[in-house]
């Protein structure tokens, strides 16, 4: 049985913290966009450091110039967006670090993002993460855990394929 098989018969795929942190409804977060899901279900991260991780393994699929948000998609075709920050687009890359480049595979786990978010923060912008599965209506279901402290590496995502 080759790779694409073991993949098909997949029933569900897992999107982990890429932070360690507080994990939190997406409706909590204070932006339309995000809160209404308007980009997809998911979750959002409040991050207790400034390093995160892959939270799937998978290509990188999106990487904005402003440094302050990742996309990777998975083997299953799962899209996912890690934004770290609210309009942090804005600081125009100043204070994050990218540790990968557009069409990197990487794995679950890999070091692809650091922020300050101390000076994020001093600078006035929130530092609350949104974690996105942006094509949700792909799947039968994309399933949130809890609210509740998370490592970086602990589930948050459990998507029915």
């Amino acid at each position: 049985m080759g790779l694409f098989d073991k993949i098909l018969k997949k029933k569900e795929a897992e999107v982990v913290s890429p932070a360690a942190g507080r994990c939190v409804s997406i409706k909590k977060v204070p932006d339309p966009t995000f809160g209404e899901e308007i980009m997809g279900k998911g979750v959002a991260i409040e991050p207790a450091d400034g390093k995160f991780y892959a939270p799937a393994d998978g290509v990188v699929s999106t990487l904005f110039p402003t440094l302050h948000a990742i996309g990777i998609t998975t083997p299953e075709g799962v899209e996912i967006l890690l934004h770290v920050g609210l309009d942090t687009v804005k600081l125009n890359g100043k204070h994050f670090t990218v540790h990968v480049k557009q069409d990197d595979q990487v794995k679950k786990g890999d070091l692809i993002l650091e922020a300050d978010l101390a000076a994020i923060a001093a600078e006035g912008y929130q530092t609350i993460t949104p974690v996105l599965v942006c094509n949700t209506p792909d799947f039968k279901e994309v399933v949130p855990v809890a609210e509740k402290d998370v490592a970086a590496g602990d589930v948050v995502l459990q998507i029915k394929l």
